[in-house]
Order: C-alpha cells, then sequence, then structure tokens
C-alpha cells in the first residue's frame, strides 16, 4: 500500500482557523502525484450514492462560498478538491493504496454534506464494488461516527459498516443498538468507546467483533481511516497512539489478503502527529517496521466498566444475527 495523492485536494480553503485545512496535507511534505479521471467521469461515479440535485447544490454553493452547514464551510475551488477526493478514493479501490485527500467523506449523506464532509469518498468507492457484486467491509475507525456512511448503507446486507468511534461525541448518534434496519439489519456494528478510552479498550472491540467479519467474508475491505482518536487530536478525548495504527494495519494484514483492502483519510486534526499515525497505519499493512513508536495507553477501570456496558448492549443485538 503507497499513497495516493494530488494537489487539487489542498484548493479547498474552509478558513484559516478551521480544523479541516490544507497543512492537514502539507504536513506530509513532497508526495508523489497520482493524476484523477476527468472530472465528467467522477461527477458521474458520484450518482452512485449522491442524489443529482444535491450534487448540483455543492457545486452552486462552492462558486458562491456558501456553507453546507454551520461546520462545513466551501470555496470556490472546494468543487474540484471534492471531486479529486473521490476520484483519488476510487484509485485506491482499485489498486489497493491509501488516498490522501480532503474533504474527508464519512459524514456526507445521500443529500446533505455535514462535518467538514462534501461527497462521501468511501461511500462512493463502496458502492462501486457492490455495483460489481462484491461484498464490502467499511472499517470506520475514525473518532467519530461515520453516520453518512452508515445511513447510506443501513438497509444493505452487501455491505457490513463497522465503526469505532468516542460516545458520546459529535454527530451524536452511534449507539451499540443501531445495527441496520430491513434487509441490512445485523449489518452495522457500532463499537462506541467512552471518552479516555486507550489501545487497550479499542484493541478489544477490534478483537470481540472480528468474528462477525470473518463470517460476513468480504471481497472487499474499505477503511475510512481517521486518526482523531489520537491522545493528542484536539477534537475529541480518546487515547489511542500510533501503537493501536500499526496495531490494525497489522491485524488487517493478517485477516485479509492484501489485494482486498484499500483506504481514504477521513480525520485527524493534530497535524504533527497525523503523519505518523498514517504511516504507521501503511507499515502495519505493509508488514514494514513501524514508523514511530509510542507506549501503548491503557484505560482506567471507570472506563473500562462504561465500555463493557456498551460491548454487553451491542453483543445482545447482534449474537441474533452472527456467532460472537
Amino acid at each position: 500500500m503507497r499513497i495516493l495523492y494530488h494537489p487539487a485536494v489542498l484548493r479547498h480553503d474552509p478558513g484559516p482557523t478551521h480544523p479541516e485545512r490544507q497543512e492537514r496535507i502539507t504536513a506530509f511534505g513532497v508526495l508523489e502525484v497520482t493524476e484523477p479521471e476527468a472530472f465528467e467521469t467522477i461527477e458521474e461515479e458520484l450518482h452512485r450514492v449522491h442524489q443529482r440535485a444535491y450534487i448540483e447544490h455543492v457545486k452552486r454553493a462552492c462558486a458562491l462560498s456558501l456553507a453546507l452547514d454551520g461546520d462545513t464551510q466551501t470555496s470556490p475551488n472546494s468543487y474540484e478538491a471534492a471531486l479529486v477526493a473521490v476520484a483519488m478514493t476510487l484509485r485506491a479501490l482499485a489498486d489497493g493504496h491509501f488516498a490522501l485527500v480532503r474533504p474527508p467523506g464519512h459524514h456526507a449523506y445521500a443529500a446533505q454534506g455535514r462535518g467538514f464532509c462534501l461527497f462521501n469518498n468511501v461511500a462512493v468507492a463502496a458502492q462501486k464494488a457492490v455495483d460489481a457484486g462484491k461484498r464490502v467491509l467499511i472499517l470506520d475507525f475514525d473518532g467519530h461516527l461515520g453516520d453518512g456512511t452508515m445511513d447510506i448503507f443501513y438497509r444493505n446486507p452487501q455491505v457490513l459498516y463497522w465503526s469505532l468511534h468516542q460516545y458520546p461525541a459529535y454527530p451524536g448518534n452511534g449507539s451499540p443498538l443501531e445495527i441496520g434496519e430491513g434487509a441490512g439489519r445485523g449489518f452495522t456494528i457500532n463499537c462506541p468507546l467512552p471518552p479516555q478510552s486507550g489501545d487497550d479498550i479499542l484493541q478489544h472491540a477490534v478483537e470481540y467483533m472480528l468474528p462477525i467479519v470473518e463470517q460476513f467474508q468480504p471481497d472487499i475491505v474499505a477503511v475510512s481511516a481517521g486518526f482523531d482518536a489520537h491522545w493528542s487530536d484536539p477534537l475529541l478525548q480518546l487515547r489511542a497512539t500510533n501503537h493501536f495504527y500499526y496495531w490494525i494495519g497489522q491485524v488487517l494484514r493478517r485477516t485479509f489478503s492484501r489485494q482486498q483492502i484499500f483506504a481514504a483519510l477521513e480525520g485527524g486534526y493534530n497535524t504533527d502527529e497525523l503523519p505518523n499515525c498514517v504511516y504507521n497505519f501503511i507499515a502495519g499493512i505493509n508488514g514494514e517496521s513501524p514508523a514511530a513508536i509510542e507506549q501503548p495507553s491503557t484505560s482506567s477501570r471507570r472506563v473500562w466498566e462504561m465500555y463493557e456496558m456498551y460491548l454487553h448492549q451491542a453483543s445482545a443485538v447482534l449474537s441474533k444475527h452472527w456467532k460472537l
């Protein structure tokens, strides 16, 4: 796995004090450039998950630098950046790489942008795989629930959406009892993490739910790779370290074939630590030594007790659909 990048993603400008700023990418230094598909082609790909009227709304909003919501600012070049983010994610799907993109995507619904997100990069790529007859696991370890992704696939048994996220926190939902609806019931896994959860709890959540993933037998593993669960991140109160991101990469490498996995950047707002987190995750996937080493973090008894309460709730409803 290697990084896919194009400088157009730097042209999205939500403002100098906005957390989702250009420095999230420039912190990586000089990167090899991957050329995207023609914009007309990418616009057609958007229609896999986004309503046509919403796509036109985003285009108009960006032209006028209008906000999509209180958190989601746009600029004249934001539409181009968002198309390139989707293009890089689709290339990552095709080649098994890591799309280093912005704006992020997992809070974007079919007809609504929010939470810094214009279009849902990973959802578009996942739906393309589904349309080709594939079963897709979306592992979202961003510290916030990817509510847009969850909603898009909430009724779809071809996609297993699995999220580890701080709870309570933005966007507010993502309880362990939210497991899908209709034919998709049982195909959403929410692992709520109490504030101050460390590596020990995050790793336990992965290991506990992994049997469901193995029963699902995905053809494609899409990773919504957000790094705002890191202890230094300014937007959340989780305590993951670079050790966890390397570890989860190793887990994916052991569990799936290398050709099945691709990833796209979601959150992560400490620009000093974000490159270390990303490079550690990729090193874990590639079977290489970690780029940065941190002592794994542990959680207090009180935090474990809250986590275990959430886990028991999730187990009670998911055990009706899977062997745990």
